[in-house]
């Protein structure tokens, strides 16, 4: 049997304010296309089809066009579990519906751990796969709140609640293969933050598990699970350095840490019991590059890009020393007339912290003019200009500071 896992979609999400909806539809268009060329017959989605739990009209339509054609690529069964980003209620509401295509869907824990084991069949009805089916865990579903219980023991808690539920759910599947006296395979999918498991900065992560939640062992999987599909991060790798314990990683690249990192699939080949992982590159639908560097730099590569034509979303990043000046005013006539777009300009200077006068100095202490003046200070910006910036600084604190018809200072 061939499994195709994949996870994290994020449909409908928005890079620097830009809608991605033709790069969404073009990545769809193309996994159908792979779903069929690949004869595969299992479709693994391990959660975050959506960026919101409100996901607008189109992706919607996205999403339910694309499951329309699965069955016709041959793929006979897809699985879908809900991440953090779905809202549960809005995945299972369709899902008696979509059962007849042979679209399974856990959007959430049900009332029966029964639910989440999934029984495959071949079109002749011989069962040929388990799958046990973890939608993300929320508080709610795996542990009961006590008055004054500590952070620790909360953590402590949620982690044991997480444990619990893989087990029952286990435990479930091995009862149910056990019954049917066949080794079939045993596929497991959650949608959580495996301990050692790497993100890197801007790959457009958000929500992690906090604190020692994070914390979740692979070893709650035992060796029993043929082949453990995950989703959550972002970043395609394997749990635990094992090669059938994986994360299929985010499709899309989904913020400039990822630009020019390779995305791909996860094709799981069983004989019997036994998998065979392959990674199956995707496409790059919507070019992203990030450029650091001083002004020559950053002009330099922009005239790189545009001569060639390239169409491609930019973040440029601002670290010489000169002061920014005209610089955004030159970024914008540098691209002009062509395919390159750059979305977000950042000024790596202002991550600096704020000069000081005295050691024991702290932030919140000092004036709102005194804040501005060391922000001025740390950019560089030239006297001329600051001129301009204070006038309009203290226009706008003029304004924050006007008194409310109570005679009372307004808060700002």
């Amino acid at each position: 049997m061939k499994i195709c896992h994949t996870s994290d979609w994020h449909l409908g999400h928005l890079l620097c304010g830009q809608r991605r909806y033709e790069a969404f539809a073009a990545f769809l268009d193309w996994l159908v296309e792979t779903l069929e060329r690949e004869q595969v017959e299992l479709l693994l989605i391990a959660g975050d089809l959506f960026d919101t739990a409100t996901p607008s009209n189109r992706a919607q339509e996205l999403y339910y066009h694309f499951l329309s054609r699965v069955a016709l690529t041959g793929c006979r069964h897809v699985v879908v579990i809900g991440g953090n980003h779905d809202s549960p209620a809005f995945l299972d509401a369709p899902k008696a519906l979509l059962a007849a295509l042979n679209v399974h869907v856990v959007g959430a824990v049900g009332d029966s751990l029964e639910e989440e084991v999934l029984l495959l069949s071949t079109p002749e009805g011989r069962p040929e796969l388990l799958v046990c089916a973890v939608p993300y865990l929320r508080d709610r579903d795996i542990r009961l709140s006590e008055a004054a219980e500590s952070p620790e023991d909360k953590d402590r808690k949620l982690i044991q609640g997480v444990r619990d539920h893989y087990a029952a759910v286990l435990e479930i599947a091995r009862r149910r293969r056990e019954a049917l006296g066949v080794e079939l395979p045993l596929v497991v999918m959650g949608h959580l933050f495996a301990t050692g498991g790497r993100v890197h900065d801007g790959d457009g992560m958000r929500d992690l598990y906090v604190g020692s939640l994070a914390q979740i062992s692979v070893g709650i999987f035992p060796d029993e699970v043929d082949y453990l599909a995950l989703g959550h991060l972002h970043l395609a790798q394997q749990v635990g350095g094992l090669e059938t314990r994986r994360y299929s990683g985010s499709p899309l690249p989904l913020g400039f840490g990822e630009a020019g990192r390779e995305k791909s699939l996860c094709l799981v080949t069983f004989q019997g019991r036994v998998p065979s992982v392959r990674l199956h590159p995707v496409p790059v639908f919507q070019a992203l590059e990030r450029i650091r560097g001083d002004r020559t730099r950053i002009l330099e590569r922009l005239k790189a890009l545009t001569s060639t034509r390239s169409r491609v979303w930019v973040e440029v990043i601002h670290e010489g020393g000169e002061p920014l000046g005209d610089l955004r005013e030159r970024l914008t006539e540098a691209v002009a007339a062509s395919g390159v777009m750059i979305l977000r300009v950042k000024d790596q200077r202002s991550a600096g912290p704020l000069p000081e006068e005295s050691p024991d100095e702290r932030v919140e202490e000092l004036e709102p003019e005194a804040v501005f003046e060391r922000c001025l200070l740390l950019r560089g910006v030239p006297e001329p200009l600051c001129r301009e910036l204070r006038q309009a600084h203290g226009e706008v604190l003029a304004a924050l500071r006007q008194e409310d018809p109570h005679g009372e200072e307004g808060e700002g």
